[in-house]
């Protein structure tokens, strides 16, 4: 099959490549599970009953439970936009503390946002099950996305964790990495002991004193004196 050289040029883009990131696609499911929980119990979390006019959380009556939800799930939505914006600037970020320190923060949010949706999921599921039947009219099917949504939200939040962790071990600074391959070009240049122990090695004999003076320190040896020849008379 033929793909013409625009959509090829199009799936090489800088822009589809950041999309497919599996941090991307992680964070746009946090996004749209935090969506579904705080906007399902904002719009039909509070109901009246049928003997009274005023608002009550369909969770058991619990405000405490609909307004964890909403601000909880409130919060996570704008976080994940937030670290979406700094993904796309993650690539031209120079300096390498300042990539450690964002990597470190994005594994500590999520580890944060995984253990309070694991509270959230235990809370909002507790007070649905003491919730008495039928006290609603409507309601019900808001709660039960809510509930279902929270508890997806922790498999995701714990997969984020564990991304940023991966990125976090793999990008070790620069400069440490610059200095052991200098190193590591250093050692490789310089001789062995062995080579250089057989070429200084003097050679066993008689003269091999004399020998290893004049060849280690050839400067310190005593210059000859000039001889002196006679001439023979014409």
């Amino acid at each position: 099959m033929h793909i013409p050289e625009s959509l090829q040029d199009l799936a090489s883009s800088e822009a589809v490549q950041f999309l497919r990131r599996p941090k991307t696609v992680t964070r746009v499911f946090e996004g749209v599970f935090s969506l579904i929980i705080f906007s399902s119990l904002l719009t039909d979390g509070y109901q009246n009953k049928m003997e009274s006019p005023q608002l009550h959380c369909i969770l058991n009556s619990n405000n405490v439970a609909c307004s964890f939800a909403v601000v909880a799930g409130f919060l996570a939505f704008f976080s994940c936009l937030a670290f979406l914006v700094l993904d796309t600037q993650e690539t031209h970020i120079a300096d390498t503390r300042f990539k450690t320190a964002f990597q470190l923060l994005d594994l500590i949010l999520a580890v944060l946002w995984a253990v309070v949706w694991f509270v959230g999921f235990c809370f909002l599921a507790n007070q649905w099950q003491h919730s008495p039947p039928k006290a609603f009219l409507l309601g019900s099917s808001s709660a039960r996305a809510a509930i279902a949504f929270t508890f997806f939200s922790i498999l995701v939040w714990i997969f984020q964790a564990y991304l940023a962790f991966q990125d976090l071990r793999n990008d070790a600074p620069v400069p440490y990495k610059r200095s052991l391959d200098e190193g590591g070009m250093v050692l490789t240049t310089l001789p062995s002991p062995s080579a250089t122990s057989s070429v200084n090695m003097p050679t066993t004999g008689p003269n091999s004193l004399s020998y290893a003076s004049s060849a280690l320190s050839p400067c310190l040896t005593a210059p000859k004196a000039p001889r002196l020849a006679m001439m023979p008379d014409n």
